[in-house]
């Protein structure tokens, strides 16, 4: 070991006097190269950079509001300037921040949704949805689904027509494939009417509820339509035509070949015999002969069954066959007294024809149960299932009231179904980890919301005086609508003109609101619909 340590002492003896020559040049050199740098520095070109390099920097740092972001969460913010804003500014920029500190939080949920919780609003468009909004917390207000996370935009076209009817849509929805123009459940391979086609089974389109059912999930659906009508129809029948909702509306010819009215696929095919949850209205389609009331009239727009068939008894016998604990409900009383805890199947049959507008609903014992008593309900009863479970829940009378000009109710029905979807947000917060909601419409209304009435004014109130003829016009009209909505009368010189809104209470819930072309109903539009979601969904999926 010493004999080692001696021998390496040499070469470190041999290379010191070649490492000091080293040194010197290097110093030299380096010494040089520090001249340099010394030179540049006190060019102006350099001195010019470095001037606009540190405004630069200030700048950035005091007319940014800079947020950094870790993982999805803000961490730390730098308001940077506020104290230079005025109040007017910086309630604006207190609400920008709010909002972008709230979607920078945003954690995706990745996992599989177990349970999912579909609202579709029938004829439900932006403006629709602006309009209730306003009405309901001002400009700045936020319906329940405005403030889920995820957003997006759906075409809602169908097959054959640019601007589609609910059938279709309810289709496209519920299944995947756009079909033609007033079928439902089936491919674009099913004309309209044609039967035969229709039992082609190669052409039907299974819905998300019969996906649900082969997985072993619980399924249902409810709506305050009647249940056989255009929009839960597609969920559980396949059908040429969304007219025949029960047999008086087949032709002969149709039903001796084989079809089945929508409300027979109902109790006795599958998916819909196999429907945890059944609610809505359309009495009259199921049960032959019924009769109407004050508060329960017959709906003479729907189909009304005379082939003495009673599909509510068949319903429950299938039921007590198959061994489940079943429930018919009427009304509101049997909803009251439900024992979801210990009942396996449900069907809820509130109404004649479609259910009531909610702003007209009697909440007595004998009345209609709103969308929200029926959603919370229908959750009870599915959330049973381990496997969990699938629920669709339509707002369908939103439709109904545009059909007819009624803003003010579609409004009403709109705000029904904000408080059916924060009533689910609250009985599933404990399980919306593996939950999802979502919130969309099948296609849009032809309302419009006109310039310009002051902010904070009732949107049913009146926007201002045509520049033109100098009547006053509504904030809320229509592109087309029936007679009732097309208001023109003849002045003293019998030349036609708009009728003066406000010679008419246009708050009011039966006020027809005025339209520019006339047919015989508000019809629809092509525009596309908006789509929230919130909670679990598996992106791998």
């Amino acid at each position: 070991m010493e004999l080692e340590n001696m021998s390496s002492l040499e070469p470190r003896k041999r290379r010191s006097k070649s490492s000091l020559t080293s040194y010197d040049n290097n110093s030299i050199n380096e010494f040089s190269k520090n001249n340099r740098i010394l030179d540049i520095m006190k060019s102006r070109l350099f001195i010019s950079i470095l001037i606009v390099s540190v405004v630069f920097i200030v700048l950035a740092c005091i007319g940014i509001v800079v947020i950094y972001e870790k993982e999805n969460e803000v961490v730390v913010t730098v308001e940077a300037w506020k104290d230079d804003l005025s109040d007017e500014q910086a309630e604006w920029f207190d609400s920008g921040l709010s909002e972008l500190k709230v979607a920078l939080s945003v954690k995706q949920n990745k996992r599989r949704a177990k349970n999912v919780v579909l609202f579709v609003g029938d004829g439900m468009g932006q403006s629709t949805v602006t309009a209730t909004r306003i009405h309901k917390f001002g400009e700045q207000g936020l319906l329940s689904w405005e403030k889920f996370p995820h957003v997006g935009l759906l075409k809602t076209y169908c097959f054959d027509k640019q601007v589609p009817d609910s059938t279709s849509t309810a289709t496209a929805l519920f299944g995947g494939v756009k079909t033609n123009y007033e079928t439902g459940g089936v491919d674009s391979g099913v004309p309209l009417a044609n039967c035969e086609a229709s039992l082609n089974a190669t052409h039907h389109v299974d819905s998300i509820l019969q996906w649900a059912q082969d997985e072993g999930m619980s399924t249902g659906f409810v709506t305050t339509t009647r249940v056989m009508h255009a929009t839960p129809a597609a969920l559980f029948a396949h059908t040429a035509d969304r007219r025949w909702e029960c047999e008086a509306t087949m032709p002969d010819s149709v039903r001796a070949k084989g079809c089945k009215d929508i409300a027979r696929q109902l109790v006795e095919n599958v998916p819909g015999k196999n429907l945890n949850v059944i609610m809505g209205g359309g009495r009259q389609c199921l049960v032959s002969n019924v009769t109407g009331t004050a508060d329960d009239p017959i709906d003479t727009w729907g189909c009304i069954s005379m082939d003495r068939r009673n599909l509510i008894e068949d319903w429950k016998k299938d039921k007590m066959k198959r061994g489940f604990r079943a429930s018919v409900l009427q009304t509101n009383n049997d909803l009251d007294k439900l024992d979801t805890a210990n009942t396996d199947f449900v069907l809820g049959i509130f109404a004649n024809g479609h259910m009531r507008y909610d702003y007209e609903r009697k909440n007595r014992s004998t009345g209609m149960p709103s969308l929200k008593q029926m959603t919370l309900a229908a959750v009870s009863v599915l959330s049973k299932n381990q496997k969990g479970f699938i629920l669709v829940v339509e707002g369908g009378l939103i439709d109904q009231a545009h059909h007819r000009g009624w803003a003010r109710k579609a409004v009403s029905e709109t705000s029904a179904m904000d408080e059916a979807v924060n009533a689910t947000l609250d009985i599933l917060k404990h399980e919306m980890d593996e939950s999802l909601i979502i919130v969309t419409a099948d296609h849009s209304h032809s309302l419009s919301i006109n310039g310009y009435a002051g902010r904070g004014q009732d949107i049913f109130g009146i926007a201002q005086k045509s520049k033109i003829d100098g009547i006053p016009y509504t904030t809320l009209t229509y592109a087309t609508g029936g007679p009732n909505g097309f208001q023109v009368e003849n002045d003293e010189h019998g030349m036609p003109r708009r009728r003066d809104p406000t010679t008419q209470d246009t708050t009011a819930y039966d006020y027809v609101q005025q339209v520019a072309i006339l047919t015989d109903e508000n019809a629809h539009t092509g525009s596309d619909v908006a789509v929230y979601a919130i909670g679990a969904g598996d992106t791998q999926a």
